[in-house]
């Protein structure tokens, strides 16, 4: 073997530093994290954050993860995930966050009350509404259809090969909080409900409907870029009051206004981590989400664009968000 001289042991050492540092660099997740420590000197570390089958959750989602990578230095793995899924993540570490629930009483019970594992992370900003729709087009041929009173009478005119000689009554994804089929029995309508799949499916029903005026009537929820393009109509039901929705066997009233809240991990919150933070100071409103959902859904943008857009747009609340960081 040949001998090497000083200058070329120093050349090579020099090369073998960098390549070092390289793999440090992008272990740190690229050129787009300052660092790995904030400002008050905490470390980030792993941030797993729960992605739950609608848009508006994933608007949430990469809004937060993308300011916790590029200004907390974060490792964000998002998790695809069904609501129970992700809360039942909490105990294993799987889940660090759930940044949007829909109420949930039966998981706040199992895994707030009972074993502790998750905890309260106070509101999103957002206010939640789920209700009984129809595309505007019916809603102005019908006026009287927005009258739950009134829906026996327009039943024939909803019904599907799916429906068993029932108006169809279309639901989302199976997850999602619902209370349509006790809703049904209860009022005593002629439909049954028949599930979509997904938040997709529906909003291809609806914008159909539209489109081609004909009968689709459904659950659906703001906030919900899609009522930008297309302003679905609420039908209305028996009011809702405290407690109306308690026994789930026996719902006969509207469902209620949610105050949508953060759900965390204990161990999460407990860590001191800067991310939990963040998650804590996250507040916006729904013109907010239903703008970065729009760039997803409608624009064909990534998540991760789309989220860096919104940041890029609204410096001073990512800045309040960052507060004690």
């Amino acid at each position: 073997m040949a001998r090497r001289n000083n200058r070329s042991i120093r050349r090579l050492s020099l090369v073998a530093l960098a390549a070092v540092a390289g793999l440090v660099l992008a272990g740190c997740g690229g050129s787009n994290i300052k660092s790995t420590t904030t400002a008050s000197g905490k470390s980030c570390g792993p941030f797993n954050i729960a992605v739950n089958p609608w848009v508006g959750y994933e608007a949430d989602a990469y809004v937060v993860g993308t300011v916790a990578q590029q200004k907390l230095g974060c490792q964000v793995n998002y998790k695809n995930l069904k609501e129970e899924v992700s809360w039942q993540g909490f105990g294993s570490g799987d889940v660090d966050v759930v940044l949007e629930n829909w109420g949930h009483p039966d998981l706040v019970k199992k895994y707030i009350k009972g074993n502790h594992t998750g905890q309260d992370a106070g509101p999103t900003g957002n206010i939640g509404v789920i209700g009984w729709y129809v595309p505007p087009w019916l809603a102005k041929a019908h006026p009287d259809i927005l009258s739950w009173k009134n829906l026996n009478k327009y039943a024939s005119k909803f019904k599907t090969s799916e429906s068993g000689g029932k108006g169809q009554f279309l639901d989302g994804d199976p997850s999602f909080v619902t209370n349509d089929e006790a809703l049904v029995k209860n009022l005593n309508l002629n439909f049954k409900v028949v599930y979509a799949g997904s938040e997709t499916a529906l909003i291809q029903a609806y914008r159909k409907a539209e489109k081609n005026h004909s009968w689709v009537i459904g659950y659906f929820y703001d906030p919900q870029w899609f009522l930008s393009e297309v302003p679905m109509k609420k039908v209305s039901l028996p009011k809702y009051t405290p407690g109306c929705d308690s026994n789930p066997a026996k719902i006969a009233c509207d469902y209620p206004k949610y105050n949508l809240n953060k759900v965390v991990a204990t161990k999460f919150a407990e860590s001191k981590s800067p991310a939990y933070t963040l998650v804590k100071n996250f507040h916006w409103t729904n013109d907010d989400q239903n703008l970065v959902a729009k760039y997803i859904a409608a624009d064909h943008m990534s998540p991760t664009d789309a989220a860096k857009k919104w940041i890029s747009a609204n410096p001073d609340k990512v800045k309040a968000w960052l507060q004690g960081t």
